[in-house]
């Protein structure tokens, strides 16, 4: 196996010193400021000068980018305490004194965001919502409530893919619609057998085919295999359309991600989520009672895509040896993750309803006796 190749030279990024006491600015969730977490001091963001951009798929292979494989850590310097920090992320805080640093992304070498949805939950929010979520869960050890603490969890900008594209989709099917037949059966009332009838559904099935065509808007894909896209499928919905074009300012204070899907695996799995949709169509135009859905070929035409920063608080909790991940959405608050079981609440559970029901089956042969 090679080693990734890449420059080894300093990563450009941006400084946020804070204009009242020299700290830092971080961004704060839910406004369009950056804020320093010691005096106070805000300031307010560049407003956005372009809409947000989409590429053509068409010239991909136009765009500036290395293979994610080649791709060498990012070496930060530290612009507060000169600090030197070796990261695959494209923003991070400094390890020694957590200053900002932002990477320029002319030093990405890879497709650059086009667009970031900022975070609206602030680590309060974050709080809240994890406490209700602990909460709710059934059987959980008492451990567990420590991930509501603001500090055991990270913000994190996470990479996605956005899909647009024209459809037209030719398919093949059957369309089954029902009928009733009457049926004899025979029973035993009182030792005696009686004849009855009853109305059973069929189905007779007859050949469709057609077309359909639907226009996609922002197929969303994740763009990191770090974070299981099962749950970041589950954090949705997201609010695609408040997001911004893509500046170093909402970035500041928080992790990202640079994407390791590359954009062609992206449209694949793109296509794999239009085709469910595609299949309901076909299903609607068939008709009938049933619909059984052979073939579809499908084109695709328009292709158009971004690379978008998603904001999720991800917090990491051990329990019996076992690391479990829990995420929050950036913006709604909703969480998604596993959880650990207790044991030792599952055998009180358990133990109770066993005096409980001991109880009442004593109660009832009291009764009983009396």
């Amino acid at each position: 196996m090679t080693d990734p190749i890449g420059t080894t030279e300093p990563t450009a990024s941006r400084p946020f010193p804070c204009g009242g006491c020299g700290a830092r600015l971080e961004f704060t969730p839910g406004t369009t400021a950056l804020t320093c977490p010691y005096c106070g001091f805000q300031q307010q963001t560049e407003a956005p000068q372009r809409a947000v951009r989409e590429h053509s798929y068409d010239q991909l292979v136009a765009l500036p980018r290395k293979p994610v494989a080649t791709l060498a850590a990012h070496v930060y310097v530290c612009h507060r305490c000169g600090a030197q920090t070796q990261s695959n992320a494209i923003s991070e805080s400094c390890q020694f004194c957590a200053a900002p640093m932002v990477a320029d992304t002319a030093a990405l070498e890879q497709i650059v965001p086009e667009a970031v949805l900022p975070f609206e939950v602030d680590r309060n929010g974050v709080r809240t919502s994890l406490k209700s979520w602990v909460n709710s869960r059934w059987f959980a050890p008492s451990g567990l409530k420590k991930v509501s603490e603001a500090e055991s969890v990270k913000g994190t900008y996470l990479p996605h893919w956005t899909y647009d594209s024209r459809t037209r989709s030719d398919y093949v099917g059957q369309r089954g619609e029902y009928y009733w037949e009457t049926e004899t059966y025979t029973v035993t009332v009182d030792g005696k057998s009686e004849t009855r009838t009853r109305q059973v559904r069929k189905t007779r099935w007859y050949p469709a085919s057609g077309r359909v065509q639907r226009d996609f808007d922002d197929v969303l894909v994740p763009g990191t295999h770090q974070v299981s896209p099962a749950n970041l499928d589950a954090l949705a919905p997201w609010p695609l359309e408040r997001a911004t074009p893509y500046q170093q300012d909402f970035l500041a204070g928080y992790q990202t991600l640079r994407y390791d899907v590359e954009p062609e695996a992206g449209l694949t799995d793109a296509k794999a989520r239009m085709a469910k949709v595609i299949e309901k169509d076909c299903e609607a135009d068939i008709g009938g009672d049933e619909q059984r859905v052979l073939s579809v070929q499908t084109q695709y035409a328009d292709i158009m895509f971004k690379l978008m920063l998603l904001p999720v608080w991800i917090a990491c909790y051990i329990y019996a040896g076992k690391t479990y991940q829990i995420m929050v959405n950036g913006r709604t608050g909703k969480v998604v993750g596993e959880r650990p079981y207790s044991k030792v609440k599952i055998a009180l559970a358990i133990l109770a309803g066993l005096v409980a029901l001991g109880l009442v089956a004593v109660l009832y042969l009291k009764s009983q006796g009396s």
